[in-house]
């Protein structure tokens, strides 16, 4: 899938949402395109290559599917299995979606390579991980890095791996984040797309993990071309991120209002637009009699003022029409004339 008509891309996040049930995640894929996202992303991972036996949960998932699983235990539990992401993407191009997943190993990666995908999209904990950044760069293509937990040098380096890997920066979109479940609000510093900007990469975007949909439509309005939010068919569901998710209708209410402001941004140059020029005449003025003049009478600041509408001549002229004389009878309001 390629961008075309919108600017910004909305990337409608499932991740392991679905819990490690296929169904769920086809219906999810329906759910993305009807809430009208870009794409639709999952997460691909081989577990065991990914989380060791004695990798602790982080706090949020301890919160929201208890401490008597591993982090192991429970990925291992909520993850599809590598051939369903085939399928995945047929059942995208058929409903009309982008298909993007992220892989968090170099098994996921050569599986999703061999799927074919119009970005890679890193996440934010892969971004120190060597080896992974230049398997992601000997593949090629375009990538969307998440910087969650990173420092505006981690980043550069990480960007100076996949460039020396083969990946012009050009093709390189950084999104910030904040990467906590959810985000307090003041921890999201979205002044920080203006740090990524001073690396040179082709676009700068927002991953979001807040609750609700206006700090994504602020990023938008701040100059993100790219959105990714974490979208749940039932946010009631087991699993650890479904608090920090959107609803469907939520996910569709987003995209509406990113779509507006993208429509608002507009060009940025100071011009009169077409849906206001009507107004001018109203709302405008004009140099009018003040009372009635005789023709030759000298016009003064006494016998002419400024009042609507505004399609006669401008009060910017003021100065020059002090002192000449009436071409004409004007009645008073009567617009005057030179």
């Amino acid at each position: 899938m390629e961008k075309s008509e919108n600017k910004v891309i909305i990337i409608a996040e499932a991740g392991v949402n679905h819990n490690g049930d296929l169904g769920l995640a086809r219906r999810m894929v329906y759910a993305a395109k009807e809430a009208g996202a870009d794409y639709v992303k999952f997460q691909t991972a081989v577990p065991e290559l990914v989380i060791s036996t004695f990798a602790p949960k982080a706090e949020y998932q301890k919160e929201t599917t208890g401490s008597d699983q591993s982090q192991l235990e429970m990925c291992k539990a909520i993850h599809l299995p590598l051939a369903d992401y085939a399928g995945l993407n047929e059942l995208c191009d058929s409903v009309g979606i982008g298909f993007m997943s992220t892989p968090f190993d170099l098994v996921s990666i050569d599986c999703l390579a061999g799927i074919g995908m119009d970005y890679w999209k890193i996440p934010s904990g892969e971004i120190t991980n060597l080896p992974y950044l230049r398997k992601i760069a000997s593949k090629g293509g375009r990538v969307i890095l998440s910087t969650g937990m990173s420092t505006l040098d981690e980043v550069g380096a990480a960007v100076e791996v996949l460039e020396n890997g083969g990946i012009s920066r050009a093709d390189i979109t950084l999104l910030h984040c904040t990467t906590q479940y959810p985000t307090p609000y003041d921890a999201v510093n979205l002044r920080a797309m203006d740090a990524l900007r001073t690396l040179g990469c082709g676009g700068v975007g927002y991953s979001d993990h807040t609750v609700g949909v206006e700090v994504p439509v602020a990023a938008v309005a701040m100059g993100a071309t790219v959105i990714e939010k974490h979208f749940t068919l039932d946010k009631n569901m087991a699993g650890p991120d479904h608090r920090a998710s959107l609803s469907p209708d939520e996910l569709k209410t987003m995209v509406a209002m990113v779509r507006n402001i993208e429509r608002a941004l507009g060009s940025g140059e100071k011009t009169v637009a077409d849906a206001e020029r009507p107004n001018i005449e109203v709302a405008r003025k004009s140099i009018v009699a003040a009372r009635d003049i005789k023709r030759g009478e000298v016009l003064t600041e006494e016998n002419i003022t400024v009042k609507r509408p505004g399609n006669g001549v401008s009060p910017m002229l003021w100065d020059s029409v002090i002192g000449t004389r009436a071409v004409a009878d004007f009645a008073y309001d009567e617009l005057i004339r030179l």
